[in-house]
Parts: structure tokens; sequence; C-alpha cells
């Protein structure tokens, strides 16, 4: 296990007009599941080779344990990797592929072996460990490219780059559950770069999001979702992302178009962007009850997405304050209705 530090790191790359990472500072604790979210071109990649050693930054260092490894070479730093496409020696065994990487450090057999079958039962593989690569399925060949990483007992850092994407999309899940549980069972320091937020949000104890090459927040799921600190955050957060509206401080109360929508006591007065989540609000007809209150919307799309409870759930799409919204909630609206909108 290592504690991991990233102080003022910056990267250009010499074709580039401009710093793919910019003043990226990172603390990551040792045994800690941390995940690196961002769409394409965010500097997820980047950053992720300059933590392998793969490519050495710009500006800034990159800390292991308290000591400097930014000129270090990989294998200086004792780390594993798992790729998006699994990587396995296709002549040897699934057996032979885990004790590969302590063959190379010259582990003695009967230690190699215990390992790799101790590796092997934590990730469900006690039963392939004779197999060949050519036997198994996609899921199976990561799970020993993942087992391959883990082998060795002193490993510092496993990064993980995207390593489901090659995955069918039915049996993702098993994989991020596997590798979750063997993470929390060895208490390994792992780092996993991801564009996908579902697998970042339900792996990782803390996530940081990456934007244009600088981290935007890190903190908890819990954190990211309810409390963004950057509209880039509430926008890539959740499925939708968190509705934005312009609005104003005024007389200690957030309003949009003039309406009162929650408290803002002691923030100062002026414009401000209010954000809230599909959940977190509901629309109603209008003509539904005459003394309810709320924002004036008009309902653009309906999407059903199921029922609870004999209830219609479902996708709302409206239009307030001349911008597009998005809420969950129970159906009873229409589109082309004339509605409100109440923020709970």
């Amino acid at each position: 296990m290592t504690d991991i530090v990233l102080d003022n790191v910056s990267h250009r790359y010499a074709q580039a007009g401009a710093d793919t990472l910019t003043d990226v500072n990172l603390e990551v604790a040792a045994g800690e599941a941390h995940a690196l979210l961002g769409s394409s071109g965010s500097g997820k990649t980047t950053l992720l080779n300059i933590l392998s050693g793969l490519e050495p930054p710009s500006a800034g260092r990159v800390l292991f344990d308290g000591r400097d490894v930014t000129r270090i070479s990989p294998r200086g730093r004792n780390i594993s990797q798992v790729f998006q496409f699994p990587v396995l020696y296709e002549s040897l065994t699934v057996a032979q592929n885990l004790e590969f990487p302590l063959k190379l450090r010259r582990v003695r057999a009967p230690e190699r072996r215990r390992r790799a079958l101790a590796i092997a039962e934590r990730l469900s593989l006690a039963d392939l460990l004779g197999a060949k690569p050519a036997a198994l399925s996609l899921f199976e060949k990561q799970l020993v490219a993942i087992g391959r990483a883990l082998v060795r007992p002193e490993i510092s850092v496993v990064l993980l780059d995207e390593p489901l994407t090659a995955v069918e999309p039915a049996t993702k899940w098993r994989l991020r559950r596997v590798l979750k549980s063997a993470q929390a069972e060895l208490g390994a320091t792992m780092i996993y770069v991801t564009h996908d937020q579902t697998e970042a949000l339900t792996f990782a104890e803390n996530i940081s999001v990456l934007h244009e090459g600088e981290i935007l927040q890190t903190g908890s799921a819990e954190t990211l979702f309810n409390r963004p600190d950057h509209e880039q955050v509430a926008y890539f957060i959740g499925s939708p992302g968190m509705n934005l509206i312009a609005g104003e401080i005024i007389d200690g109360a957030y309003r949009i178009g003039g309406q009162v929508v929650a408290p803002a006591a002691g923030l100062d007065p002026g414009p401000c962007v209010i954000g809230f989540r599909p959940e977190w609000a509901v629309a109603t007809r209008r003509d539904a009850n005459a003394s309810a209150s709320g924002l004036p919307a008009s309902i653009t799309a309906v999407r059903a997405l199921g029922a609870r409870h004999g209830q219609p759930k479902g996708l709302v799409s409206a239009r307030v304050a001349g911008t597009q919204i998005n809420l969950r909630q129970t159906l009873g609206v229409e589109p082309g209705d004339e509605a409100l909108v109440q923020i709970r």
C-alpha cells in the first residue's frame, strides 16, 4: 500500500499548443480505491502515464510515500497496470500467466504457486488454472490480467486504464464487483481511470473529476452528487445531470424569475446559478390544483421508464425560465401541458 501525492503537476506535449494537464494536485491515501473520471480528452490517460512513470511531467512532482519518484522508471516505482484490452501470454496457462511477474523476480516455484492460487481463488479463477487464454471469455481474460497485477504482494500501486471498456455490458457489473472485493480484501492502492460515471461511483471511495486538464473536484460519490463545486461536475455526474438555471439572490433567498425557490441566508445578493437534480423537483399540471405554487413551465417531452407501487415513473422534460430541465418523477403530465415545477 502506498500513499500518492501529485504536487502541482503540469504537462505539455511538444506538438501541443496548450497544456494537457495544468497544476494538478491530488492526494490518494494508502489502500484507497480512487477513480479519475472524465470525458475523452480530459487528461486522464496522460495523468495515468505520469503516475506509472511512462511519461515524465513537464512540471511538478510525483510522490510515493513521501519519496519523489518523478524521474524514476516504472520498474523503480513498483507498480502494476491493467489495460483496456487484456494482454496475456497465449502460450501459457492461466496459472503460468499469474505466476509470471513472480518468476521475473526469481520467486521460488512453491511460493509462486501458492500466491497464484490465492489470487485465483479470490477472483474465482481456480477452476481455470490449467486453461490457456484462447479458451477463456473476454471477462475471464480480464480477470486473469487483474490477477496478474495483484499477484505481487509487495506491489505499491495498481493502475487500471478503463479495464471494463472491452467487456460485454452484461458482465461489467460482475467484474466490477469482483475487482472491488479484491481491492478491499488486499487493501491495495488502486487508481481507476474511466469515462463511465457508473463505474467510478460504484467502485471508488473517492473520485477526481477531470476536465480540460484540471481536477475540478475530488470527493465521495455522495459529495459529487449532492454538493458539486463546479457546473461541469454538476452536469457530468448524474443521468441526466443536474439542472442549472440562472437566478438571483435577493433578500436572503434564491429566486428564479423573481420567485423564491430556496433560502440563501448570509449570502451576498446578485446573479447566481441554481442547481437541482431531476429527483429533487416535480412538475404538476397547472390546472390540477388552483392553489399550487411553483415555477411556470411548459412540458416538452415525457418518457416512461417503468412503474413503482403501481404508479408510472419516468423522465419529464420541461422549459423553465427559458432553460430546458429534466425531472424524474411519477408521471401525470403530457407534452404541451402548462405546468408548475416545485423544487423540494
